[in-house]
């Protein structure tokens, strides 16, 4: 798999996948009511089935086993085992696991913990009319053929229309982003708004359970627009535009070739990374491939979604006969959206996408370089990308530093490293030099001074032989 990325692109990885579900959604032709539902919910699509990719059902139990043991001891398994989170987010998250393990990879469920009462006296208050307007425009365009947003009345249109409204209501000062529907429609996809509790409020009064998936869904926003994705969501966007510039900058150094064809024929960064970043590739990629970036998305921070763009760029425009084949703008952004989807298979896909060679490291070192070109002088709020944490390890550490409740063991304190201070230092014992000297000489000298006249003692002389010990 390394070898098919090229060599400039690619590193090897011990973390392969070894999971898959195949299928598409964006071969959809509208709902029926003769068509049926795929597996994720899709009406008409072609994921009914598990493809031959597809673990096999006792592999499917022993993950979920796995990760049952793991979020039982979640605070244990972050301390302490944190690679083996980060293995099996790679291989993909059971189906039936994801509405557990989400909330606890992004600390949605600390936050919800520490502020219970937050989300229900945001579903609670009115909205803001202009933000209410924008959403209600947007509600049918989230997954139209999804059997959860089809009906404008249903529970998947008005529990996205209260996450929503609740997120506006929260920061007002960022209000609302039209990328943000897609991100909620896929949190209520695994984090469904039916009331576990079965009590008979109606959605747009939630009951106040801790529980509520709504609860979890707009935490899981929340988390994801402040703490993996800060300054992406406000009126300015000015993270999205540093990104922009340090994907170009990625690209010129891991992909020259396919750099210098869309500089040539006027292809920037801004014309299709937003849709990719913004949506986090929910607009743009099959279904089941969006989930399993989702995973480690959720898990490993803002590096998945650059190694996933990257990964597709050398999909769409990698050989020479590619780039031949887009001589301009149209054609070249036309490749970026007509992948084959055999090379969109999860399974396929994503073990390119963990073998590109860009760390954490390498990341940061980009956005220092791209920050400090920046003007000054340029418009909005300047980036600040020291406020993005580098997914769950980060977030985990955070929270327990910040002694948010619930995100600490009862009884653990966080140690404090005392440094004391050095000891004033002493003049080392000299050890006397005896060199050339008698012993009777060392012995006169330790009684006391020599009497005046006396004659200084030799080896040879007699006085020293005559010396008793």
């Amino acid at each position: 798999m390394a070898q098919a990325l090229g060599e400039d692109l690619v590193q090897p990885s011990d973390l392969q996948d070894d999971s898959s579900s195949l299928g598409s959604d964006s071969e959809l032709s509208g709902p029926s009511p003769f068509r049926q539902a795929d597996r994720y919910g899709f009406i008409g699509g072609s994921s009914a089935e598990p493809g031959p990719g597809h673990p096999s059902a006792d592999l499917i139990r022993q993950r979920e086993m796995k990760w049952v043991e793991m979020t039982s001891h979640w605070e244990k398994t972050m301390s302490r085992r944190y690679k083996k989170v980060k293995v099996q987010c790679r291989k993909g998250i059971p189906s039936a696991l994801r509405a557990r393990c989400w909330p606890l990879l992004c600390g949605a469920h600390v936050c919800q913990q520490n502020s219970p009462s937050t989300y229900q006296e945001l579903a609670s208050a009115p909205g803001d009319p202009q933000w209410m307007e924008t959403i209600g425009r947007d509600l049918h365009r989230q997954f139209p053929l999804h059997e959860m947003f089809v009906s404008p009345q249903g529970h998947g249109q008005q529990g996205l229309l209260q996450v929503l409204k609740a997120y506006t209501l929260y920061r007002p000062e960022q209000g609302y982003c039209q990328a943000q529907g897609p991100v909620a429609a896929v949190l209520l996809m695994h984090l469904p708004p039916e009331c576990p509790c079965l009590c008979p409020v109606p959605l747009s009064r939630q009951c106040s359970q801790p529980g509520h998936p709504l609860q979890e869904a707009f935490w899981c926003l929340v988390q994801i627009c402040e703490v993996y994705l800060p300054g992406y969501y406000g009126p300015h966007m000015e993270a999205v535009q540093l990104d922009a510039l340090v994907f170009s900058a990625l690209l010129r150094r891991l992909l020259p070739r396919v750099h210098k064809h869309m500089q040539q024929v006027g292809v920037g960064p801004l014309l299709y990374l937003p849709e990719w970043f913004l949506c986090l590739f929910a607009r743009s990629l099959p279904f089941p491939t969006v989930l399993r970036i989702w995973d480690a998305f959720l898990s490993e921070g803002v590096k998945v979604l650059f190694r996933v763009g990257l990964t597709l760029v050398r999909l769409a425009l990698g050989t020479a006969e590619q780039r031949l084949a887009c001589p301009g703008i149209l054609e070249t952004l036309g490749a970026l959206r007509t992948i084959p989807p055999t090379q969109l298979q999860e399974e396929v896909f994503m073990s390119q996408v963990h073998s590109v060679a860009l760390s954490e490291r390498d990341l940061k070192h980009e956005i220092r370089a791209q920050l400090g070109q920046l003007p000054t002088t340029s418009p909005g709020p300047r980036p600040r990308p020291q406020a993005r944490l580098a997914g769950a390890p980060a977030i985990f550490e955070a929270q327990q530093l910040a002694g948010v409740p619930g995100g600490t063991r009862p009884g653990l304190e966080v140690p404090h490293i005392v440094v004391q201070p050095p000891e004033e230092s002493r003049t080392p014992r000299r050890k006397p030099q005896t060199r050339g000297k008698t012993f009777h000489g060392l012995l006169t000298r330790a009684r006391g001074p020599p009497l005046e006249g006396s004659p200084r003692a030799h080896r040879g002389s007699a006085s020293f032989l005559n010396t008793r010990f």
